[in-house]
């Protein structure tokens, strides 16, 4: 729906982070991933490490994918665990280096924010609103410094292609490698400041479909 919107009003969204197509990794971080059972996906030097190591080996400056994607590493955290946890990604997620600028694909207003301090969750985290021919839906940005939240407030414009935030570093994003994850929601369900990155494989057709695949704006 939201492809065959963007397509018949004739609007190419702004990228949301300026990476060059040429040195951009396409990462699999899937449990079918053997590569990640080498290390020790817990000990967070050998994960970041590894994010870094498979950028610097393939020459690339920034890394994207995981759309959809079943992964294991959320072990690592207590965020994610329950009778049934949570494995399954429901953005994409671009890893480059903190401060990296992030921009707005589309004009939006400001709809909520947070900062998530705890082991495995967004850290800072903005959500923007968006509004196409009257239908109303949302991007997620996770992951992000501190400074991105300040001077914001419910209702701020954003325009598009406008710098409102920027990538945090390690200490800031909560133990995750400096990456942005991109999600797109249709439905907040009544979440302000949040709204899960990762669902149950047992109610992966419902998220997936409430948070299409973000390459519809990301143009990659």
């Amino acid at each position: 729906m939201l492809k065959q919107l963007l397509t018949k009003k004739n609007i190419e969204p702004a990228r949301v982070i300026k990476f060059d197509q040429e040195r951009l990794h396409h990462f699999d971080l899937s449990k079918n991933n053997k590569e990640l059972e080498k290390i020790d996906l817990n000990d967070e030097q050998q994960f970041t490490e590894y994010i870094q190591g498979v950028l610097d080996k393939n020459d690339c400056t920034a890394g994207i994918g995981g759309y959809g994607e079943e992964r294991s590493l959320y072990s690592r955290s207590e965020l994610f665990t329950d009778e049934e946890p949570r494995t399954i990604h429901l953005g994409v997620d671009i890893w480059t280096k903190a401060g990296t600028s992030v921009y707005s694909p589309l004009e939006a207003t400001v709809h909520s924010f947070a900062n998530h301090r705890v082991h495995g969750d967004y850290g800072p985290v903005i959500i923007l609103e968006h509004e196409i021919e009257n239908q109303v839906f949302y991007t997620l940005y996770g992951h992000l410094s501190t400074m991105s939240l300040h001077g914001l407030y419910e209702g701020k414009l954003i325009k598009k292609g406008e710098q409102f935030a920027s990538l945090g570093a390690y200490h800031e994003n909560f133990h995750w490698p400096p990456h942005l994850h991109f999600q797109i929601i249709m439905d907040l369900e009544g979440y302000k400041g949040d709204y899960p990155g990762v669902c149950k494989a047992s109610e992966k057709g419902i998220y997936l479909d409430n948070c299409p695949d973000p390459k519809v704006l990301l143009g990659s």
